[in-house]
């Protein structure tokens, strides 16, 4: 073969620094998406960058010698490309304008997503083009460029995170635009590839690329999410926005039509909320922050909010706030003269905003002298803490608008799980409440669905009649659960009758209520509320949530999705009723979540499967090792992901964040199985193929069982570290497992390249297409049966691969000893 490469010289650097740009990407993709639409986009941006890597494995089969011949241009060209595409193909996305909320009614935005999906595709194709071409022309160093191509994308991976500190997602877009240029540049230097006349047009991109960036590049925000609509209101403006990797914070002021936020303000109020700003994050999830008054008092309304019944029957001396963001809790709190407040938040930006920049408009709230706030994730903070409490209380910490639509159906939620109820509940002092406030939704399915998770937890902690310990208030808008440590009594009852009466909110539930106690006010046809309530809490509550049409199924930490009500058994009633306005009782988060399984499937095969099945045609290979080839490695590339999927979302719950969760695990288990596909040829050599392969397969499946059942306990012991610790923690207790899962991909190849050569690309684009696939389907099963179901699954297909290669190996072995007894006769 006839190349213009002299292999003296190889890219090193600039691999290592396009792997980075490219992980970096991947991650930022993931914040970008969150703030443009809702996080749980995050699994279809990973399968997109694995649709990406696995094309380019097809393009570079398929023109092997094309691309060689040229080598050094095609290099720099691609990692170009990657610069130039990470924007405008971004650029050309919000240009689509896909909206999941339209998806059933809309057939366009079926093909919206399809493109969305193929266009974010493209920057991770040229990236992969780049470092898997130096991989076939530079096969003598492969070991050193693979080394500096992991190495990067686990830094990479990390550094997001660092430059989300410094800037916001869109101005870290052209960062990463231009660092692939750096890269170009840099990888022109060590090809011998650089002329005056390559820099002076790299140059030229590079400039052109900020330039563009500074003028084009603008969050195009859903605009069915609080901000945009808010922004349509005449002289509303934007008048400040702080960045970090946990939100984007706008705060919002309109002088024009004043806000009034009080969400559930009761029919009655005859106080209204003061002067207000508002304040998203990520273009939804609004709060407010209430002007202090001039003589200092505070705002009556508080007290006219379902979320006020708490402190009508406790004496508040020592109150948690989980979810402070603007402080309007810790206002009701010292309404009814709470003596302590602690008041936990896990974006640090938004506690800035309160004691720095707002402090003197909101009258210091957040300075003074008995109020605490604990820049900390509230199952951290809980689980740490020796202290009790008379009120722990939750006041909607998600938007209406994304909640009534079921876009949050895909969000890992782990404050609303049965374990972390019962952490909460171990925290009250005897007599003290646990309040949890939630948005109404009709048919009842939020509240309700809280409900039975509180029940469950209560008898998951001994308590044999939960019944005995509950209330349940709702208005118009919002309900509340009380749940009190200790026995509800009359006192209580009148209690809670007295506040309701006055404020025309409903009791749904309490020890003795009777169908006449109910639906006075906010008038239902039928009291569903209260008959549910009754269900719940009596001995047929698992058939009562069997029957039910939505999903009440209580959150565990296994499966941590609150917000997912979906059953299929819905769906086609759903859809008849779509010219009657059913539509909105649909879960968008799990229909796109089909959407993209969809695509994935058509996407991979049509442009990894077929092309290289093609190929594969015009070569005689036996039907025993293409099949071979075919199950062993769509095994491993399901297995692999089923793994790093999972783990993603279970230690969400550690590292409290997805964004930090996706990052440090892809660091994580791409340096960890990089290491791991390093010693392979060693283990090989050492061992043979069988103990090599079966050493690794039961090192994964030992660690996979340990740590399905251990790494909870790890969790609840470590929770409470700093972040940096609980991420280099993260990292120990992965790369004992990554690094066998970095072994049977290449043990394999390396067989295949002693007997079926021609079946190599045949395997990386059967892995591929596999791999493409399950990082969304892993995501559905986690949904229906749990994070330990899917890393079960992945064991057994782990331990399927290693009886087929077993097999495989056996009946060489004979084949070969029958041709050895036949050429000796």
């Amino acid at each position: 073969m006839r190349t213009s490469t002299n292999i003296s010289s190889f890219p090193l650097y600039s691999v290592a620094i396009i792997s980075a740009a490219a992980l970096s990407y991947e991650v930022l993709l993931t914040r970008l998406f969150s703030i443009i639409q809702y996080h749980h986009f995050a699994y279809m941006i990973i399968s997109l960058a694995l649709l990406g890597y696995g094309v380019s494995g097809t393009l570079l089969s398929l023109f092997r010698d094309n691309f060689t011949r040229n080598y050094k241009f095609f290099y720099i060209i691609n990692i170009v490309l990657f610069s130039c595409s990470t924007i405008f193909c971004f650029l050309l996305v919000q240009a689509i304008a896909f909206n999941a909320e339209e998806l059933l009614w809309d057939y366009s935005q079926s093909f919206r997503l399809f493109f969305t999906y193929l266009l974010l595709m493209l920057p991770f194709l040229f990236a992969a083009n780049a470092i898997g071409l130096s991989l076939i022309v530079h096969a003598t160093r492969i070991g050193t460029i693979y080394g500096a191509d992991l190495l990067g994308a686990g830094t990479g991976s990390i550094s997001i995170i660092v430059l989300l500190y410094i800037l916001s997602p869109d101005m870290a877009l052209p960062v990463l635009a231009a660092i692939g240029i750096f890269a170009a540049l840099i990888g022109s230097w060590e090809l011998k590839y650089f002329s005056l006349k390559s820099f002076s047009s790299l140059s030229f991109i590079l400039v052109f690329i900020i330039l563009i960036s500074d003028s084009w590049l603008t969050l195009e925000i859903s605009p069915y999410k609080g901000l945009p609509q808010l922004l349509r209101v005449q002289d509303t403006r934007i008048i400040a926005s702080k960045s970090s990797p946990l939100g984007l914070l706008h705060v919002v002021e309109s002088p024009g039509l004043p806000l009034r936020y009080a969400p559930g303000l009761s029919l009655n109020a005859r106080t209204e909320p003061p002067s207000q700003l508002a304040v998203f994050t990520d273009g939804d999830g609004m709060a407010a922050i209430n002007a202090r008054p001039v003589n200092a008092n505070v705002p009556l309304y508080l007290d006219q909010l379902t979320s006020a019944a708490v402190y009508h029957l406790v004496n508040p001396l020592d109150v948690l706030i989980m979810g402070a963001g603007t402080g309007n809790d810790i206002l009701q709190a010292q309404y009814h003269q709470a003596f302590r407040i602690d008041a936990v938040e896990l974006n640090s930006q938004m506690i800035d905003l309160m004691r720095n920049e707002y402090a003197d408009y909101s009258g210091n709230l957040f300075n003074q002298p008995n109020i605490k706030a604990h820049n900390q994730d509230a199952r951290g903070f809980i689980t740490n803490t020796d202290k009790l409490f008379d009120v722990i209380q939750f006041t909607l910490l998600d938007s209406r608008s994304a909640s009534s639509s079921g876009l949050y159906a895909l969000s890992e939620n782990y404050l609303y799980t049965v374990e972390a109820i019962k952490e909460y509940l171990h925290h009250l002092k005897p007599g003290g409440y646990l309040s949890i406030t939630r948005w109404i939704k009709l048919p009842p399915r939020d509240s309700l669905k809280m409900l039975a998770t509180i029940v469950n937890a209560l008898h998951a902690s001994g308590n044999k009649d939960p019944a005995q310990q509950l209330i349940f208030i709702r208005g118009w808008q919002t309900s509340t659960i009380l749940v009190k440590n200790g026995i509800i009594n009359d006192q209580d009852i009148k209690q809670i009758q007295r506040f309701c009466n006055e404020r025309l909110f409903d009791t749904a539930y309490f020890p003795g209520i009777q169908p006449s106690d109910t639906n006075k006010y906010n008038i239902l046809k039928e009291p569903f509320f209260y008959q549910a309530a009754i269900e719940l809490t009596g001995r047929k509550a698992q058939e009562f949530l069997q029957k039910y049409k939505f999903n009440l199924t209580p959150a565990s930490d296994d499966q941590p999705y609150f917000a997912n009500f979906f059953k299929w058994e819905l769906f086609t009633e759903i859809i008849s009723l779509k010219e009657s306005g059913g539509m909105p009782l649909m879960e968008w988060g799990y229909i796109v979540l089909i959407a993209t399984l969809i695509q994935a499937i058509l996407a991979s095969t049509l442009l990894i499967f077929l092309p290289l099945l093609v190929r594969q045609q015009s070569h005689i290979e036996t039907k025993y090792s293409t099949l071979f080839t075919l199950l062993y490695f769509t095994a491993l590339g399901l297995g692999f992901l089923f793994i790093e999927i999972a783990f993603m979302q279970k230690f969400t719950l550690f590292l409290y964040h997805p964004l930090y969760s996706i990052a440090v695990i892809l660091a994580a288990f791409l340096l960890f199985s990089g290491l791991g596909s390093s010693i392979s040829k060693h283990w090989q050599e050492k061992w043979g193929y069988t103990k090599s392969l079966t050493v690794s397969i039961t090192g994964i499946v030992i660690c996979g069982i340990i740590y399905s059942f251990l790494l909870d306990s790890l969790f609840e012991l470590a929770i409470g570290l700093p972040t940096i610790s609980k991420i280099l923690l993260t990292g120990i207790v992965i790369a004992p497992l990554a690094l066998c899962m970095g072994l049977p991909f290449p043990l394999a190849l390396s067989y295949l390249s002693t007997r079926y050569p021609r079946l190599i690309p045949w395997a990386w684009g059967v892995n591929g297409c596999a791999s493409v696939i399950s990082a969304v389907l892993a995501m559905l099963l986690a949904i229906h049966f749990g994070f330990t179901v899917v890393i079960l699954c992945a064991l057994a297909l782990y331990l399927f691969a290693w009886l087929i290669f077993m097999i495989t190996l056996r009946k060489n072995q004979v084949s070969d000893e029958i041709l050895s007894e036949r050429f000796s006769q």
